[in-house]
């Protein structure tokens, strides 16, 4: 059985429901495998819940002792998630540190470059949604390393747990494996935690067994 929910978790938890990031029901991936539950990061659009969502990100980094010397958001989801972040760790926490976010297609007017915000360098925490394929994470460690970074971790919202199409291991296992430390707010496992002590939904609980059984890396 896995440990308690943390407080920021559970916030998690319970805020991305509220907006519809995090359902239930029966849901067709990418991948083309069937999944009793979802995760859209873009439903949180409004103020409150963004903040709401940086509060969490926040106490992540804090709770987690992730040391790092800016944080950066992958466009496109990455750019409101970082920024939100960046605002709550110092509200809440006050820790202020700087962050930057990439453009699509490198600017050639103006004050121009890849870059907008801090100059990339030293430690670097990747702030993002979820890590499908890692293919995101790759392109990013390349683009900071071209830019001095001497090191890269990665704060996601969500870990699925889920084994590759091609590999028993999961994309943040890979990643870890290239020495890539992946951290995230919470995990499948946490998720059906709090089905089984909140929710109280057997047959939900069965589904996500019978996913995870499937699908799921061995941890």
């Amino acid at each position: 059985m896995s440990a308690a929910l943390t407080y920021w978790q559970r916030d998690f938890i319970e805020l991305s429901m509220e907006v519809g990031a995090l359902s239930f029901g029966e849901f067709k991936l990418k991948s083309g495998r069937l999944s009793p539950y979802f995760f859209n990061a873009g439903k949180f659009y409004g103020g409150s819940t963004l903040a709401g969502l940086g509060r969490c990100y926040a106490a992540a980094i804090v709770e987690q002792k992730i040391e790092c010397d800016f944080l950066f958001g992958p466009a496109y989801k990455g750019i409101p998630l970082v920024a939100a972040t960046v605002v709550e760790l110092f509200r809440n926490h006050q820790i202020d540190l700087p962050y930057s976010f990439n453009r699509k297609e490198t600017k050639d007017h103006g004050e121009g470059g890849t870059f907008v915000g801090a100059q990339p360098s030293g430690r670097a925490l990747v702030v993002d949604d979820v890590i499908t394929a890692g293919t995101a994470v790759r392109e990013v460690s390349a683009m900071l390393s071209a830019e001095g970074v001497t090191q890269l971790a990665v704060l996601i919202g969500l870990d699925r747990q889920e084994r590759g199409q091609k590999s028993e291991l999961s994309a943040t296992q890979e990643l870890e494996k290239e020495d890539i430390p992946i951290f995230s707010i919470v995990s499948l496992s946490d998720i059906r935690h709090y089905i089984a002590d909140e929710l109280a939904d057997s047959d939900l609980l069965k589904r996500v067994d019978a996913y995870r059984d499937t699908y799921g890396v061995s941890l």
